[in-house]
């Protein structure tokens, strides 16, 4: 069974829940209040998959207009006309 992480709407608290993928959401361990799911981190992956995995995260990144954008030490866009 899968891992949950969990945060509580009420109280703040966050805690961890096993449980099948249909479970609804469990209340929460201190005072019963509704809680939502979280995500903390992405999995680790190597090789291949972290390449796309990179390529993935950078593609729901928000959009920076290349008018705004300052090239500095180290950017690492594709378009390097520093300022």
């Amino acid at each position: 069974m899968p891992t949950y992480d969990y945060l509580c709407t009420q109280c703040k608290l966050q805690f961890e829940m096993r449980h099948s993928i249909n479970a609804s959401n469990p209340n929460c361990l201190a005072c019963g209040s509704a809680t939502e799911k979280i995500i903390l981190s992405a999995p680790a992956m190597h090789g291949n998959m972290a390449r796309g995995r990179d390529l993935a995260m950078h593609s729901l990144q928000p959009k920076t207009e290349q008018v705004n954008h300052v090239h500095g030490p180290g950017c690492g866009c594709k378009n390097h006309q520093h300022s």
